[in-house]
Parts: C-alpha cells; sequence; structure tokens
C-alpha cells in the first residue's frame, strides 16, 4: 500500500504544471512536439475514415457545436468533438509511442483536447506546446511507480495513464492555479480505464476517446471548482494501489523541470500503422527479403521471437478484419515478406485474404524469448527456403525511435500520406508547413480552419 508520505506527489506536479512557461521548456522538446503535433493530427486524419471512427461519431449524434472536428465538414459540442477525434487519431494504430516513458502512447489521448480547448480559447502555437509538454511530463511522473507492472497486469496505459496527462494538458492551457490543477488531476484519478484485452477490436481505440475526454472534463470541472480528494493518486487505495499488484516504487519519480522525459526518453513516431512490438519484426523481413531476393512461393518456415510483451499484445494469429491484423505477428511479418512494406492498405478487410500473404502467413511461427525484457521491441526472424537455405536478422529497435528517428522528409511523407485520404493537395501542405512551426502560429482557429 502508498505510504502517506506519497500525497504529496500531486501538489508537485499540481505546480509543475501550473508554472510551466513556453522559455521553460528545451529547445528538443520544443520540436519533438511540433513532430509529434503534425503526426497526430495526420493520423488522425487518415482515422476518420475508419468504420470505428464514423461508429463512435454517429453515437454520439451529430448536433451542431462550436468545435471542429477533423477531417469533417461540421462541428459538435466541446466534449463530443474531443471523443470523436481522439477515438480517430488511434483508430489506425498509427500514432506515437513512448514506451521509454510510460508505456504507451502519449500524443494521441491529449491533441484532440488541446486543439478542442485551444480553439475555445484562440490560444497560440506556443500555448499548445507548453500545455502539451505539462501533460506529457505529467503522464511519465504519474506512470513512473507503477511501471511495467500496471501494463503487464492487463491496464491499456494509453487510456489509463492518458487520462491524467489529457487532465494536465487542458489545465494549463486554462491556465488553473495550483490548488485547481490538483483537483484536475485527482478528478481524473476516478476515471482511468482501458483493458488490453480488447486489443484488436473497435473498442481499442474508442478507449483513447474516452481518456481524452475525460481527462477534459475533470479539467473542465476543476476550473468550476470541483474538488477531489488530494490522495487520490498516490494515496492509501488511491489510483497507485489498485491499478498496479505491486508496491508502487515512488522512489522513481523524476525531478520535474530538471528531468525532462520528452528530452531523455522522447517520442517514438511509427512507420508502420500496427501494432508497436511488430515493427522491429517488419522491418528486419522486409530488409530481408530485399537484400537475400527472397521468393515468397519458396518460403517454407518463418520463426519470429520477440518479448513476452509483444506476446500479450499480439493476440491474433489468423486475423480476419483488418483491425485483429494489427495485432497479428504472423500477418505482418507475411505481408513484409511478400511485399516489402505494410502500409494503411495492408489492413483493408478486403486485403487480409491475400493468398500469397496467407501462404506464407501460415508458415510463421512466433514465440518469445525469455532472456529479453518484457516490453523489448527486439525482434529475430529466422527463414528457411524450399531448398534448405536459412537467414536470420536480428533487429533491436523499431524504426523512428527517439534515438533513431525519422528524417525529415519521411515524417512529410507519412503526413501526406495520411492527409491525403482527407485533405485536398494545397491544403495538405499549408496544414503541413503550419503544424511543423506551430510555435509560430498566432491563433489555434487559423489552423483548425482549415480543416
Amino acid at each position: 500500500m502508498a505510504t502517506e508520505s506519497a500525497t504529496m506527489q500531486c501538489s508537485d506536479v499540481a505546480a509543475f504544471v501550473s508554472a510551466l512557461s513556453f522559455e521553460d521548456i528545451p529547445d528538443d522538446a520544443v520540436r519533438l512536439v511540433e513532430r509529434a503535433a503534425l503526426d497526430t493530427v495526420g493520423v488522425t486524419l487518415a482515422g476518420t475514415g475508419t468504420d470505428t471512427a464514423a461508429r463512435a461519431a454517429s453515437a454520439v449524434g451529430f448536433d451542431d457545436g462550436d468545435t471542429t472536428v477533423l477531417g469533417s465538414d461540421g462541428s459538435r459540442p466541446l466534449s463530443d468533438a474531443v471523443f470523436v477525434n481522439a477515438t480517430a487519431g488511434h483508430c489506425l494504430d498509427f500514432d506515437d509511442v513512448a514506451l521509454a516513458a510510460m508505456d504507451g502512447h502519449p500524443s494521441v489521448p491529449m491533441v484532440a483536447p488541446l486543439l478542442a480547448v485551444g480553439e475555445r480559447r484562440s490560444v497560440t502555437g506556443r500555448d499548445l506546446i507548453t500545455a502539451y509538454v505539462a501533460g506529457f511530463e505529467t503522464q511519465r511522473y504519474v506512470s513512473r511507480p507503477i511501471s511495467p507492472t500496471h501494463y503487464e497486469d492487463g491496464w491499456h496505459a494509453t487510456s489509463t495513464v492518458g487520462t491524467f496527462g489529457a487532465a494536465a494538458a487542458v489545465a494549463r492551457l486554462l491556465e488553473l492555479s495550483d490548488a485547481e490543477v490538483a483537483h484536475a488531476l485527482n478528478v481524473a484519478a476516478s476515471m482511468p480505464a482501458g483493458l488490453k484485452r480488447n486489443f484488436g477490436s473497435m473498442t481499442k481505440p474508442i478507449h483513447v476517446g474516452q481518456a481524452a475526454r475525460s481527462g477534459t472534463t475533470a479539467a473542465l470541472l476543476a476550473a468550476e471548482g470541483v474538488t477531489a480528494d488530494d490522495a487520490a493518486i498516490s494515496g492509501d487505495r488511491g489510483f497507485h494501489d489498485l491499478y498496479s499488484s505491486t508496491e508502487p516504487a515512488v522512489d522513481r519519480l523524476p525531478d520535474l523541470g530538471s528531468d525532462w522525459a520528452l528530452v531523455e526518453d522522447g517520442i517514438d513516431v511509427k512507420k508502420y500503422p500496427c501494432c508497436y512490438y511488430t515493427h522491429a519484426a517488419i522491418y528486419g523481413a522486409a530488409e530481408l527479403a530485399a537484400e537475400r531476393d527472397v521468393d515468397p512461393t519458396e518460403i517454407e518456415t518463418v520463426h519470429v521471437t520477440a518479448s513476452q510483451g509483444a506476446a500479450d499484445a499480439l493476440h491474433h494469429t489468423d486475423p480476419s478484419t483488418g483491425l485483429e491484423a494489427k495485432f497479428s505477428m504472423e500477418y505482418v511479418v507475411a505481408r513484409a515478406l511478400v511485399h516489402g512494406r505494410v502500409g494503411l492498405a495492408a489492413f483493408d478487410d478486403d486485403r487480409i485474404d491475400d493468398p500469397d500473404v496467407q501462404r506464407v502467413r501460415e508458415r510463421v511461427s512466433f514465440e518469445t524469448d525469455p532472456t529479453v525484457d518484457y516490453d523489448s521491441n527486439a525482434a529475430q526472424i529466422t527463414l528457411t527456403t524450399s531448398s534448405g537455405t536459412e537467414y536470420e536478422r536480428v533487429r533491436d529497435r523499431p524504426p523512428g525511435t527517439h534515438a533513431d528517428p525519422l528524417t525529415v522528409d519521411e515524417l512529410h511523407e507519412k503526413y501526406r500520406m495520411c492527409a491525403d485520404r482527407v485533405l485536398d493537395s494545397d491544403t495538405t501542405e499549408a496544414t503541413l508547413e503550419m503544424l511543423s512551426d506551430l510555435r509560430t502560429v498566432e491563433d489555434t482557429t487559423e489552423l483548425l480552419a482549415h480543416f
């Protein structure tokens, strides 16, 4: 159980959030936020075309409001717009991750709330960046004492921890006081939810929509004077106690404002629109096929080893839908070997039964490597051809990590690929330019007018 001394943690993070200014933020972190905003808006635009996003939008109705829904001519009330946009942002599982910092996707629960509240208040790009940093650092602060146990126990950390990130980010944008931020976070402590059991289903992106809406609501409630127990996060039977099966490691808390998670742990931008645990294997398989000129019809066996974390997330050996395929090591490796790439179209439902891919998928076996860390993204591939030739490839990490980021050209190419599904080319280029230099945007409403 948490100790009583741990109850002061919320006041520490609240003081950090309320006092944070753009000038406090390291230049490297500012640039990372601009990249994250560009990437998240792009994948959200592409996600609006999915069946899940359409159903989520229909479920909340089509009432007119004053908040932009990305990729749509209409607008919604703020809470509904946040829910719909955040859900769309996670529908393709193409959004960024921060496994080193918090075992989840940091941007997608925060960007939709920031754009919505930013539009309402006509804030600047610098304000958005500052609020994003407040939310990102809060996510790391809240998750650190219970990571990775929280995720290993079956919670979807993007949704649970992301609720606190959204609350802190919106609280910063609303310029709440220390006490109000603390209440926002403690209100949020009653809201986290999301089960890994629902990975590969429509409900997974709904987790994010709900987290974004819940965090936003928590901050708006605090702004209206709603209070909460001051130890709801780290006190006895608070969030840390109830959402982790092991003793919370409060000694692992970072020094806010000095240890910047954005700089030290960073953000990993996805190259492929599927579970991040598959990315090293996809990249390795594509490399192997290209370098060895492997004929897919001559593939006899493919053996993949990865971490236990990968095995826990990748439930679908023989996927029947695009959503399931995003969580199938067997399918994505086969796709990479046959086609040399895994793009958005690979997860269209009518592409899953590609006979060439299915032939190879049936020859892919996947097991865990007990020698690697639970949440490692490393993968080893051993391929044997019908002639008995064996090839092997080991990838320690996926492409696009904080240590080895996508190039500017690669990031822009990804944005265009996503945005062009919804926007005309001129609008794609205009929004790419504004988001890439978000710090210079004078009014968020000018940016959102393009969507």
